[in-house]
């Protein structure tokens, strides 16, 4: 799906729902869509009786894997690396638990075995490799020569700094032993077949967890210099490994993978699609901005907040009742010493822009749970919550600024809580917009 405006109209009469609710039941069937039970079974082999390495990592792996164990009838073994909290128990396939989003030993213990898994592998052999998003800090095993405290603080830093997930992965890809298509590599010669539920702008398979079994078009001159636009400090060890020719990753053409089919099985755009279903299914409008919007959260929040103040009244592309439904990956620049997420701070920002305008509600929330590092996927806006905050104390804008987001939803009990839900085809958001008679 691309960032042009998609407009859909109702399919049936407005039945005045909840707003809360509508806007959660959006969310629901975002989430349901891209659920492994539901998609992956049409993306494998006909010969399902062969056997087959299973290999992956993501806050999804494990949920791909059960799926796969369902429907592979032959011989399965193998290890996937998900989440802590996201696992469930497996019969034929082990699972271990790593650290998100900066990884940890788990993470390097996990990137060693699965490595030492494919070491040994010929033309016969057939390696299914499971991917979503998160997988690139679940496997993590640092460059020859780079410590993986090193790898940790790079990582923290391009997390605070605002850099775009591409940016994020081209310097993950170019300090990794794994990434960047290097895990495709070891599986060489046997047949590699890749399945991803993609949470990435755009779909890209180098990106989608830092692409391990995808050719990288990105180099190492290009990390180097990310982290110079950062002003991010540069161990001396990571320096020199980036101006090393070994630490280029193998690119596009590269004839020795040429065995490997990579197939996306779930991405944002399949479930806006079905957001977008559901809402004119329940008599609303829809205009769909896109699944790969990118962007400093509070810069995309306040855009989106002054087009819903000119659809309410009546000089917008589409007419309420409508909703207004937009995925992708935005960014936050970390100014203060709060806690949230981007979702959290997307929510403050549009808060700021619409200052409590009747009939607009929002939510915001990752579809793998977790916003940030909270517990919630994210949360929801009312018409209220301007001079709910105000009564309880809470200066919105000066909350924004200081990039805390969760301490204000969690007092106004509007925390969107969902537990792990093991996809991830990123942030989901939607914007309602109820006529009233101050807007009409």
């Amino acid at each position: 799906m691309s960032n042009a405006p998609s407009l859909s109209g109702p399919s049936m009469n407005v039945v005045d729902p909840d707003p809360r609710t509508l806007l959660t039941e959006l969310f629901d069937v975002a989430v349901a869509t891209a659920q492994p039970a539901r998609v992956l079974a049409d993306f494998l082999p006909e010969n399902k009786a062969r056997c087959a390495l299973v290999i992956g990592a993501g806050k999804a792996a494990c949920s791909m894997a059960s799926c796969l164990e369902q429907h592979w009838s032959g011989p399965l073994h193998g290890l996937v690396v998900t989440a802590y909290g996201h696992s469930q128990p497996l019969q034929r396939i082990e699972v271990i638990e790593a650290s998100h989003p900066v990884p940890d030993t788990m993470s390097e213990q996990a990137a060693k075995r699965i490595l030492a898994l494919v070491g040994n592998l010929d033309a016969d052999d057939l390696v299914i490799c499971l991917i979503s998003g998160g997988g690139s800090s679940l496997l993590a095993l640092p460059a020859p020569g780079i410590s993986l405290a090193n790898k940790q603080g790079i990582n923290r830093a391009l997390l605070k700094c605002g850099a775009t997930i591409d940016e994020i992965n081209c310097v993950r890809k170019h300090l990794s032993a794994i990434k960047g298509g290097r895990l495709a590599l070891a599986c060489t010669p046997a047949r590699l077949l890749t399945l991803a539920i993609s949470d990435v702008p755009g779909d890209n398979p180098t990106t989608i967890a830092s692409g391990p079994t995808a050719a990288d078009p990105s180099t190492s001159s290009e990390a180097l210099s990310i982290l110079h636009k950062y002003r991010i400090p540069i161990p001396e060890t990571i320096a020199a490994w980036l101006k090393n020719p070994d630490s280029e990753t193998p690119k596009p053409g590269d004839s020795r993978l040429c065995n490997h089919d990579y197939r996306i099985i779930a991405s944002a755009g399949q479930s806006l699609e079905a957001a977008a279903r559901q809402a004119q299914q329940a008599g609303f409008n829809t205009l769909l901005l896109g699944d790969d919007i990118t962007g400093e959260s509070r810069d995309v929040a306040r855009e989106h907040g002054a087009l819903a103040l000119s659809i309410a009244r009546g000089g917008g592309p589409v007419s309420p009742p409508c909703v207004i439904l937009s995925g992708g990956e935005t960014t936050v620049t970390v100014r203060g010493d709060g806690t949230g997420g981007r979702n959290g701070e997307y929510l403050l920002a549009l808060a700021t822009e619409l200052e409590g305008a009747p009939g607009i509600y929002a939510l915001a929330a990752d579809t793998d749970g977790i916003d940030g590092a909270g517990d919630n996927a994210g949360a929801i806006l009312s018409p209220e919550t301007w001079q709910r905050a105000k009564e309880r104390g809470w200066d919105i804008s000066k909350e924004l600024e200081n990039n805390n987001c969760y301490p204000l939803f969690r007092d106004l009990e509007d925390l969107l809580i969902t537990g792990p839900t093991r996809t991830n085809v990123n942030d989901f958001r939607a914007i309602l917009i109820i006529p009233t008679e101050t807007t009409l």
